[in-house]
């Protein structure tokens, strides 16, 4: 949630936000390495850097804090249960970033019949604009 907070609130972009927050945990944990066991040490920052990448999203897709912070609760879930299967792959923070992300913003579709909220408006315009090109 604080990335997606500097990314919009503080109007610093979605790159810049997720890479200067994740930088300043990873290297908390990598200067205070006794803070915590090793296997906290070892992993807090994957997930700080994997969840802040749903941070990323725009705030025209996303309505609020909380869909985030659920979106963030997903991803430590697919983290937690699914980081042995990503072993070896490229990409597999980014990968249950995008999974949990969708997960949460599929829900209106899910609960309201045949409404498209904004956000799902947007990004099917946004989609069938790149097609076209």
């Amino acid at each position: 949630m604080f990335t997606f907070y500097v990314n919009e609130g503080l109007e610093q972009g979605p790159v810049r936000s997720s890479a200067m927050l994740s930088l300043t945990v990873a290297l908390f944990f990598h200067f205070f390495p006794s803070i915590t066991n090793a296997y906290l040490v070892k992993n807090i920052p994957l997930v700080f850097i994997g969840s802040s990448f749903i941070g990323m999203v725009s705030g025209r897709l996303v309505s609020g804090y909380w869909l985030i912070g659920l979106a963030g609760v997903v991803f430590c879930i697919i983290f937690l249960n699914a980081s042995r299967f990503f072993t070896g792959y490229g990409g597999a923070l980014g990968i249950s970033a995008c999974i949990s992300l969708l997960a949460i913003l599929s829900i209106p579709i899910v609960t309201k019949k045949h409404r498209l909220t904004n956000g799902f408006a947007l990004l099917r315009k946004t989609v069938f604009k790149i097609r076209k090109k």
